[in-house]
């Protein structure tokens, strides 16, 4: 793994932007997996070690997460920047085209990106999101967004284990490196999330409307695959049939038994990712 980051322009100046890289930075051929809300790029560490051999593979930390800086006013934590964001990091990159992998926000920017004209993403990666976001749903994960600390990494680790049920199929090693990935030390030796607690306040104040970007679906014609875990509360049946309904061809995973998100660590997971991209290597 390789470590390096970038300046971005936000309202009110310059933030730096964490990103970590596996494979040839030589390769052309790019995929840049980006988390969910108040996740990191560590969590793709198994499946970008999977993609390596065939693929330069980027993950960064969105800004207010991981080690990339926080941001100022609250208000800026919005998917306007973050696409903008995107953008800068694949300028550093240098390529035209890129495979996208999205976990729940980081689709949700993906499905901007891509309906956009002229877009760079060459074939769209959804895990357990899609152009539509119950209000309910947001106002459960604004819940648990609320700021706290830990005495200790097992502390940490157990309460990550109650809060993201839906990774319940991780190992001992892989529950205790999300703990690790997941905090940051405060000047009093405890641990806190990794993730600037303005994020959470931020939901809180939009969590009483659903996202719709429906429209923004309807522009999209990139190749399309979906992963959904059957029991989530994000993305719902009715969400995933219609968008079945817009683009026939998209190839879904569907996992019984799973809520929200998908963990993309378990070798099924993994292994259907690597097959799809492949599938579509040569586009």
């Amino acid at each position: 793994m390789r470590t390096g980051s970038i300046k971005a322009l936000s309202g009110t100046g310059f933030h730096r932007l964490v990103y970590h890289e596996w494979g040839s930075a030589e390769n052309d051929r790019v995929v840049v997996c980006v988390h969910g809300l108040a996740r990191n790029s560590r969590d793709f560490d198994d499946l970008a070690q999977a993609l390596a051999r065939d693929y330069r593979v980027v993950c960064p930390d969105i800004a207010g997460r991981g080690q990339s800086d926080w941001l100022s006013p609250p208000a800026a934590y919005q998917i306007p920047q973050y696409m903008n964001d995107m953008v800068t990091l694949l300028a550093r990159l240098d390529v035209d085209k890129v495979d996208w992998v999205g976990t729940s926000m980081g689709g949700l920017i993906g499905i901007c990106l891509a309906a956009l004209p002229n877009s760079p993403i060459r074939s769209l990666l959804l895990n357990d999101i899609g152009p539509f976001v119950p209000r309910a749903a947001l106002q459960r994960i604004a819940a648990y967004l609320e700021d706290r600390s830990f005495d200790s990494i097992e502390a940490c680790e157990a309460w990550l284990r109650q809060t993201y049920a839906a990774l319940g199929h991780l190992s001992a090693s892989q529950w205790r490196r999300l703990a690790q990935t997941s905090t940051r030390v405060l000047a009093d030796g405890s641990l806190a999330l990794h993730y600037d607690p303005a994020i959470a306040e931020n939901l809180r104040l939009s969590s009483d409307e659903d996202v719709d970007l429906w429209a923004l679906w309807q522009q999209i014609t990139c190749p399309q695959m979906l992963i959904w875990g059957e029991e989530s509360d994000v993305l719902l049946a009715d969400t995933v049939v219609r968008m079945e309904a817009a683009n026939p061809a998209m190839q879904l995973l569907s996992l019984p038994g799973i809520g929200h998100a998908p963990s993309l660590m378990d070798a099924q997971q993994i292994d259907a990712v690597v097959a799809w991209l492949r599938s579509h290597q040569h586009l």
